[in-house]
């Protein structure tokens, strides 16, 4: 069993690594769990500096779903150095650094597609199929496995479901896919692979929501089981550096396992969890890559409404 102290000297020691090698948004997270500041303190010490910046924003800051640009930001990041008791200049030379990267490393930084930013698409697409949220359905099981393909890209992934009817006449599920940013939906193809068949299919461009009909043969009537799986080809956006689940309701295991393509292996990898989109990052655990599979994966042996995911650093 680790104690306070080795654990504080490991956040100390991830602390010192993140500010000499970046990136900005693992520096950022790090410093900030480091001090043990819930984004709600830290947004009220920023006041003090008067600086206006939203707990939206700092969570977004600290996924690496945006990066301070605006120079209301940028006096945001210095201030935070000294709130957070960090070298001068560590954050800003981090972010000045990441300018300097190509344009495809820099879309791995913002791989990470906020469920706020498209819950509004997602709620229309769902809305002309006529679907409600949970779809009459309790997941027991799911299992999905994510392929990373030769360019970084999020290649594709398939699913395989066990659920139990709550309604009468259950006869469809309704899948979604959110690709990383400058995906292309259109061209992304579904396929259903047992036990089910691709009913309609419709896609918002700009948040690259993809929703997905999966017709089963039979009606379920309530209490009955039922096991389908069905696959997502993508490979349409830039390189990937994360892959996330987010679960509306509490439900039974779920299962992600992560295989990249040969020759294209990441340097290090690690899970995490969200209690919502806003929400700051935690339970975060390094995953040893197999080295035979190429692959990490983690295991949730009853979900609870959040956010579960793995991340990974390229060279």
């Amino acid at each position: 069993m680790r104690d306070g102290t080795q654990h504080a000297g490991d956040a100390t020691a991830e602390l010192e690594t993140a500010l000499r090698g970046g990136p900005f948004h693992v520096a950022l997270r790090a410093a900030i769990a480091t001090r043990g500041l819930p984004l709600q303190r830290v947004q009220h010490h920023l006041t003090r500096y008067g600086v206006k910046v939203g707990v939206t924003s700092l969570s977004y800051w600290q996924q690496g779903a945006r990066r301070p640009q605006r120079p209301e930001s940028l006096r945001a990041v210095r201030a935070l150095e000294e709130i957070l008791q960090l070298p001068d200049e560590s954050l800003i030379r981090l972010l000045a650094k990441a300018d300097e990267r190509p344009e495809a490393e820099r879309a791995a930084a913002r791989s990470y597609r906020s469920l706020v930013e498209a819950s509004g698409a997602l709620e229309k697409l769902l809305a002309e199929l006529d679907s409600p949220l949970d779809g009459g359905l309790h997941t027991i099981g799911h299992h999905e496995r994510v392929r990373i393909g030769t360019r970084r890209e999020l290649l594709g992934r398939d699913s395989q479901h066990i659920v139990r009817a709550h309604k009468e006449g259950i006869d469809r599920f309704v899948a979604i896919h959110h690709g990383d940013p400058g995906c292309d939906p259109e061209r992304m193809a579904v396929h259903a692979l047992e036990n089910c068949r691709t009913g309609r299919v419709l896609w918002h461009h700009d948040t690259g929501v993809l929703v997905a009909e999966l017709l089963f043969d039979t009606r379920l009537r309530a209490g009955d089981t039922f096991l389908f799986r069905y696959g997502v080809e993508d490979g349409t956006a830039d390189v990937c550096g994360e892959y996330v689940r987010g679960f509306g309701f509490s439900g039974g295991q779920y299962a992600l396992q992560v295989r990249f393509a040969e020759d294209t292996l990441p340097v290090r990898c690690h899970r995490f969890t969200q209690h919502s989109a806003a929400a700051p990052r935690s339970g975060r655990q390094e995953l040893t890559l197999s080295d035979p599979h190429r692959s990490v994966h983690v295991v949730e042996q009853r979900v609870r409404s959040g956010i579960v995911g793995i991340g990974w650093d390229w060279e």
